[in-house]
């Protein structure tokens, strides 16, 4: 009787089973119908119902993990479909989804290792193809990425999503052209893709086609509000622009819904960097290398992260390891180059062999322009472009400006193209200074060299250097006869291309000349200022305070640790003496404690250093009227701050180095008749600093001739300084108009 009755039970089991699938399938086709719609609730409510009769349900749980993964819900997405794999290994979809999961979770290696089996399991599985192909993207793997997007193409030759991962691997590969072409083929036939309408929108962002991408952009968020992945291409777009605090906002909204989320991580690292936001920045570049190790990206920025903390070897340390993954990686190069000049050990030899690899690797590459021929007249009036990103309040704009304030419009034509999307005071005068004003900001690399030429500007000058706002692959292209670089980062280009540097005999000596590609052109100083006018130097305050104050008003990572052994021991050796450092990133508590604790490590009270954050213009240089001798750093150099300490009646102790950004300071002080204040060594600049503090009187005095004693220099007086320049932009044409003659005459 007992079997007789299990056996009736497992009969009754068997067909309450058949009864459940039986509804089971009519419900799993109206939870597919409402997730198909989008209606992710009611989707799950009809999966959860099944699931509670039926726990196994394959369909229902593979539902279930779709809606979760949607919903953002991701550990819960991936769970569900692990199980899913588990009651059905050979299920070529589940695979798929799973991998879509590990990839939104940043797991790249998981996400491939499913993709591939998932291919395994169904070798014509278009999905799987392109999706592996985005892995294989974000690994760095582009080649094979666009193998596989362009067998998915062949698989199924109308797939919208193949064409539009095509595009952003070609965007990666730099072929921008080819990426245009697979968006709009994607669009073709799926016109409200809104990922190909993004991909549009990079490569109007790439062209510098601003407003265009803004449009893509807003018309990709109505198709998808809310995407991470496209407010974090609004976020780029709003950096690139200088709109900082919306760019942030994107980018922290994209990743609190995808806390992992590479484009998202890098965008809050880089505004953060910008907006002296180091510690976020930081925890940023940190998530990145977490999740890749080998994220160039990640490496390159925790790079810069030390760097704004002047911790420069660590700085480069990261870069290098950035540059090991990417050689060609230009932003990492060009870091290297802006930080090599902060190393005490970094001469003239290994600054110019990195703008070298620079040019090899990047500059090289790009097609220079054949000018049509133009008439050799070498007594007309010359053209004169300027190519600036900092035609506003910027250090290199401070030395520009009474240059174009004074040139000789007679004989100079003066057109500024301006590369920054922002605008101040400084750049109304700049626009009212210059016969034409272009904003090349707006204008792509091929369309600036574009507009030079047709321009037919006689003597193109690069004032950025290899900053990060600079245009030199404009100037790698030679869209003008003449090409000259200096005022912003005189220190070489390492560029074919460029024919000049402005410098002066002391920031560049002549027995280092030939280590660069460029002619170097003496000027009275590597560069002038404006001269500060409407501000007397103030009483000296030694007299009314019984100690001496320095001063170091020069950006903080310019601070190297012998700098702060150097300027400690002459302050241990000055009982009383103060020092005040002012620079807009001490506003932020974690440089400002770094830089304090640097000092007390050197046995210096705490009570005796200041640190003073941003301030306007004005108020800086009314500052100085609380310092009695100004300190250069070391082995980087102020430029703009040695010329203010200067006007307001401030002497500067500096320090010759082994390379040309270890020399600016000594150019400007001896180019006024400071040439005492000039040291070889480090005790050298000690005795300075102590000789001229123990003469209260010599300084009082000092500090009231400077400002006549740099009106009666070369360097100094803007008048002779921009003839100076006018006279050798003449022989620069000159020689120009005799070489091309010789060689029309030799044709």
């Amino acid at each position: 009787m007992q079997n007789s009755g299990a056996g009736a039970r497992a009969f009754q089991n068997a067909r309450l089973q058949k009864k459940l699938m039986k509804q089971a399938d009519a419900i799993i086709s109206a939870a597919a119908s409402a997730y198909g719609q989008g209606k992710y609730a009611e989707t799950e409510a009809l999966c959860r119902e099944i699931l509670k009769a039926l726990p196994d349900h394959v369909d229902a749980m593979h539902l279930l993990g779709m809606c979760a993964h949607d919903g953002r819900r991701l550990e819960e997405a991936q769970e569900l479909l692990e199980r899913v794999i588990a009651l059905d290994p050979r299920l070529h979809d589940a695979h798929n989804n799973l991998a879509t999961v590990h990839f939104d979770l940043g797991n790249f290696e998981e996400a491939r290792r499913c993709q591939e089996k998932a291919i395994a399991l169904k070798p014509n599985f278009a999905v799987a193809l392109t999706n592996l192909g985005n892995t294989l993207m974000h690994l760095g793997q582009y080649e094979e990425a666009l193998k596989l997007h362009e067998r998915a193409i062949k698989i199924k030759p109308d797939y919208a999503d193949a064409f539009c991962n095509r595009g952003m691997v070609e965007m990666l590969l730099g072929q921008v052209e080819r990426a245009k072409q697979s968006f709009d083929r994607a669009l073709l036939f799926q016109p409200r893709h809104a990922e190909a309408i993004v991909g549009n929108g990079m490569i109007s962002m790439e062209l510098r086609h601003h407003e265009e991408a803004a449009a893509k952009f807003a018309m990709a968020l109505a198709l998808k509000p809310g995407s991470p992945r496209i407010l974090a291409q609004r976020g780029r777009l709003s950096y690139e622009l200088q709109r900082l605090e919306p760019a942030l906002a994107d980018f922290e909204a994209a990743l609190a819904i995808s806390p992992k989320f590479e484009l998202a991580l890098q965008g809050k690292a880089q505004a953060c960097l910008v907006m002296g936001k180091t510690a976020q920045a930081m925890a940023a570049a940190t998530a990145l290398i977490e999740q890749n190790p080998r994220s160039e990206l990640g490496l390159a920025l925790m790079g810069f992260c030390y760097s704004n903390q002047g911790e420069m070897d660590a700085a480069i340390e990261y870069l290098d390891r950035a540059l090991a993954i990417k050689p060609d990686y230009e932003d990492a190069i060009r870091g290297k180059i802006f930080l090599l000049d902060y190393l005490p050990e970094a001469d003239f030899a290994l600054q110019q062999a990195v703008r070298r690899a620079w040019w090899d690797l990047i500059g090289s590459k790009l097609s220079r322009r054949t000018l049509p021929k133009r008439p050799l007249d070498p007594d007309k009036q010359i053209v004169v472009g300027y190519v600036a990103a900092e035609f506003r309040q910027h250090s290199a704009g401070l030395t520009l400006l009474p240059v174009l304030r004074h040139h000789d419009h007679a004989n100079f034509k003066i057109i500024c193209y301006y590369s920054w999307p922002g605008a101040d005071e400084y750049t109304a005068m700049f626009k009212q200074l210059a016969d034409v004003w272009v904003d090349a900001w707006q204008l792509s690399d091929d369309e600036l060299a574009d507009r030079i030429e047709a321009d037919n500007v006689d003597i193109l000058i690069d004032v950025s250097g290899h900053t990060n706002t600079n245009r030199l692959q404009v100037f790698a292209r030679k869209p003008a006869p003449i090409q000259a670089t200096g005022f912003g980062h005189a220190t070489g280009t390492g560029m074919q291309t460029m024919d000049y540097v402005l410098a002066d005999p002391v920031f560049i000596p002549p027995p280092v000349r030939h280590l660069f590609p460029e002619k170097i052109h003496d000027l009275p100083c590597l560069i002038t200022m404006e001269p500060v006018s409407d501000l007397q130097p103030s009483e000296l305050p030694m007299l009314r305070n019984g100690y001496v104050t320095f001063g170091v008003f020069n950006r903080i990572y310019k601070i190297s640790d012998d700098a702060i052994r150097v300027w400690s021991r002459l302050m241990r050796e000055l009982p009383g003496s103060r020092i005040i450092v002012k620079h807009g990133l001490l506003d932020e508590p974690l440089l400002r404690d770094g830089l304090v604790a640097r000092f007390v490590a050197q046995g210096i009270a705490e009570e005796n250093i200041t640190c003073l954050g941003f301030t306007s213009r004005n108020d800086h240089l009314l500052a100085f009227a609380n310092v009695d001798i100004s300190l250069d750093t070391f082995p980087q150099n102020g430029g703009i701050s040695t010329w203010e300490s200067l006007y307001t009646g401030v002497p500067v102790v500096t320090k010759l180095g082994n390379g040309a950004p270890s020399r600016a300071g000594a150019s400007i002080v001896a180019s006024v008749g400071l040439g005492d204040w000039v040291a070889e060594d480090d005790e050298g600049y000690i005795e300075i600093a102590r000789k001229f503090a123990s003469q209260p009187a010599l300084l009082a005095k000092l500090r009231a001739d400077l400002p006549a004693k740099i009106a009666a220099s070369p360097a100094g007086n803007v008048e002779i300084y921009t003839r100076e320049l006018e006279a050798g932009y003449r022989q620069f044409w000159r020689d120009y108009c005799a070489a091309a003659s010789d060689i029309d005459e030799g044709a």
